[in-house]
């Protein structure tokens, strides 16, 4: 199933839930953490729990505390009776981390999905989620924790592009995510308003190479499964470039429309195709 979108919702905000299912978007991240107080982790954890048994036709992760905050085990004991497809682990600190948390998971594992970079000990561990593929449900990053953890005052630049070490470790996340082979899920875009920007930050990320997003709202929803689902005239030219191929086994490298392709472009060409299946 693809994931252009994930659409994360405050966990203790079920009059929510409906809303965000409704979007369009392929995926929730129904959420335990950050966007939840101390005070309202029971109710949260309730309320996703009474959710998720109901009949749905979305696709819902569960945002869980981190590993060594001490809540995550409640949170687990909480949900997953309930039948999530999958957890969002915050502060993965590479494979060691996926592990635990399915050694947590016990009987009932689900497929997780990492947010990869939110310690500075995550950076030096994006290599590594190769080992536990078989665990995972993609791989994400996020520029907003890991400037907090180092001391630095902002991951961005005056105009929105982000400073060097955090296009570095987007970077990494990138290349991580598809040397295990899994999803590249791009983070979120945190400027609702601006869908002339949102535009722009999801065709660079598809340009890039990551095949989702995270959404923050809503409204996002529309323009993130458009800008990471391939356009009649793509979709046309993969057509194309497989049947050139398929017409010429053996062959290395041919001309279509005036231009040499080769099996990079056969690759790629495949890729958009799986893009619409």
């Amino acid at each position: 199933m693809r994931m252009r979108s994930l659409l994360f919702v405050p966990g203790d905000r079920p009059e929510r839930f409906g809303k965000a299912a409704a979007s369009g978007a392929d995926a929730l991240i129904l959420d335990l953490e950050d966007s939840v107080a101390p005070e309202r982790k029971d109710f949260a954890r309730g309320a996703i729990a009474e959710w998720l048994a109901q009949e749905r036709d979305v696709r819902a992760f569960v945002r869980v505390n981190p590993l060594d905050g001490g809540m995550t085990a409640s949170d687990l004991a909480a949900v997953l009776p309930a039948g999530p497809d999958g957890v969002m682990l915050p502060k993965a600190e590479g494979a060691a981390s996926v592990q635990r948390l399915v050694e947590m998971t016990g009987d009932t594992p689900v497929p997780i999905l990492p947010i990869a970079s939110e310690t500075a000990a995550a950076v030096f561990q994006l290599g590594s989620y190769g080992t536990v593929a078989g665990h995972l449900a993609g791989l994400t990053w996020g520029a907003e924790d890991l400037p907090a953890a180092i001391g630095a005052s902002t991951a961005r630049e005056v105009d929105g592009r982000y400073t060097p070490p955090y296009e570095m470790v987007r970077a990494l996340t990138l290349f991580g995510a598809h040397a295990a082979g899994v999803d590249a899920i791009e983070t979120v875009f945190p400027d609702i308003a601006n869908e002339q920007g949102l535009a722009k930050f999801v065709a660079r990320a598809r340009r890039d190479g990551f095949t989702g997003m995270m959404a923050i709202h809503p409204s996002q929803v529309a323009v993130i499964n458009a800008g990471f689902t391939p356009t009649e005239v793509e979709v046309a030219h993969a057509r194309a470039v497989i049947a050139a191929f398929a017409e010429n086994p053996g062959t290395g490298a041919l001309k279509l429309d005036g231009k040499m392709i080769d099996r990079p472009h056969l690759v790629m060409a495949q890729r958009v195709i799986a893009a619409v299946a």
